[in-house]
């Protein structure tokens, strides 16, 4: 028997920001985390000379202003510091109808490049945007803690009684709603879904116009800024400050089951029969692996079932890693691309496609010569399930083969360039990340207000906390941090630090 005051299973970035606070406060933490190294899908993999992330390397929180640069933050907390790399375009656009966009970090440019695209809408897109403006500097104003502390509310309203009301109106919106007031052309409205979709998986109706404000203003104030050496460092770094100052993260550890007693956490037993007990236990998993797998099923709260009536599982990704000589990049120099060539293809299995070329920022992660190229589109399992291996194994090169074709249109020699390939699958993902079904994160099932409907971290069971991209506010690296900050101060309250 082991007993500490926090155990925290999962190593992802709402885990590790959680128990960095944590631990800063003095408080007695272990991370229990199932693979070798930290991160989860913000970690990384090595081949060849190639360092591959495992996700997107579109990288908010690395600011240094303001209170959205929730990483520099987190890392700061333990001491510790990461060099980052300026991205002067956070997404060029390859859309239906020729429509070709750069999302410049330079505001005045991007809105340009619209203006010159829809002139006749120009102030509705002025008007849209700043509305967006207008919920981010009310998140920028004020520290960004526990929704759920109602100590923290009334501080923060009596600092800021403005950006605390302008927030609570545009709790209930979605991104739709805010747009639909101001524009009318339908290929305008058609990219802001896919301005939506290309972080939350859904398009404007179903977003959370809080999460949208953040984003899309965020990406002009603090920028994308890429973490050199990889955005796999980004959790190495809060591992190795974790341990520095007095908290533990122990690797291949497995948790099993989450022991409850009298409706109440009490510690977690792993797949190798070791037990682990603490005052508050934090499950970094979804919440379908936490309350459907790590309890027993006639424990799951009712809270859950309502949950998982209104959200259902994202897809998961097709990934390809590729190595390729650079001379196929010679004529594309921003790093992140998305390409969609029909509109209704926009949520289609394997419709659109994310591009991350991260060594067109940091050369360092591909030996000389050449480049990465991460290419994904969404993929469900049901697609890959009920395959023999080599049917399995034909359908991954097929689909492959497919991306890299229509990849070809926008870096034309990329087949005859390649240097390297792996594959990736929502079965790779659920395998390699432990999340069902490899899903991105929990979306919509039904149209709903904001974010009312989606729930902080503490549960319905006493001292089980849930952090990470099924909790407020929702998917994305700077969103999954501020779900760690907020589970953090939550916790220490609860423990009277």
């Amino acid at each position: 028997m082991s007993q500490y005051d926090v155990i925290v299973i999962g190593s992802g970035i709402g885990g590790l920001v959680t128990a960095t606070q944590l631990a800063a406060k003095g408080i007695k933490v272990l991370v229990l985390e199932s693979y070798l190294i930290p991160g989860g899908s913000a970690g990384y993999f090595e081949r060849e000379g190639y360092r591959f992330d495992v996700g997107a390397s579109m990288i908010f929180g690395f600011g240094e202003k303001g209170t959205t640069n929730l990483l520099t933050r987190a890392l700061s907390a333990v001491n510790m510091t990461m060099e980052t790399i300026p991205d002067p375009v956070q997404i060029h656009y390859h859309l239906p109808n020729k429509l070709d966009l750069k999302v410049h970090r330079d505001y005045n440019k991007f809105l340009q490049e619209l203006y010159n695209r829809f002139p006749e809408e120009k102030k509705g897109i002025k008007s849209f945007y700043d509305e967006c403006w207008q919920v981010f500097n009310c998140l920028n104003s004020m520290e960004l803690l526990s929704l759920e502390e109602i100590g923290y509310l009334t501080r923060v309203f009596f600092q800021h009684p403005l950006s605390c009301l302008g927030l609570l109106k545009y709790l209930p919106l979605n991104v739709g709603d805010v747009a639909r007031k101001y524009i009318k052309n339908p290929e305008l409205l058609k990219f802001i879904d896919m301005e939506c979709y290309c972080w939350s998986v859904v398009p404007a109706d179903f977003t959370p116009m809080i999460n949208a404000g953040m984003v899309f203003s965020d990406r002009h104030y603090g920028g994308i800024n890429y973490p050199k050496g990889g955005v796999g460092k980004i959790a190495e770094k809060l591992a190795e400050g974790l341990e520095k100052i007095g908290g533990e993260i122990h690797y291949q550890a497995r948790v099993k089951e989450i022991i409850i007693k009298n409706n109440q956490a009490i510690g977690v037993k792993l797949a190798d029969g070791n037990e682990y007990f603490a005052q508050k236990i934090v499950s970094n998993a979804t919440r379908w692996d936490t309350f459907d797998k790590l309890i027993e099923k006639n424990k799951k709260p009712k809270a859950e079932i309502k949950w998982q009536k209104n959200y259902r599982q994202s897809p998961s990704f097709l990934s390809l890693h590729l190595g390729v000589e650079a001379q196929v990049l010679a004529n594309n120099p921003e790093c992140h691309h998305i390409i969609l060539e029909k509109w209704n293809n926009l949520e289609a299995e394997q419709g659109t496609i994310f591009v991350s070329i991260p060594t067109l920022l940091d050369p360092s992660l591909a030996p000389n010569g050449y480049h990465i190229i991460h290419a994904f589109s969404p993929s469900s399992m049901e697609y890959w399930e009920n395959l023999s291996t080599q049917q399995y194994e034909y359908k991954k090169e097929e689909a492959a083969g497919y991306l890299i074709q229509r990849l070809e249109k926008i870096f034309p020699g990329l087949d005859t360039g390649l240097d390297y390939m792996e594959i990736g699958t929502p079965r790779t993902h659920r395998r390699f990340l432990g999340r069902i079904n490899g899903t991105y994160g929990p979306i919509p099932a039904k149209r709903l207000k904001g974010l009312l409907s989606m729930p902080f971290n503490r549960t319905a069971i006493k001292n089980l906390y849930c952090v990470g991209d099924s909790t407020f506010p929702g998917q994305g690296l700077n969103a999954v941090a501020f779900s760690g900050f907020s589970c953090a101060h939550r916790i220490a309250v609860d423990l009277g630090c």
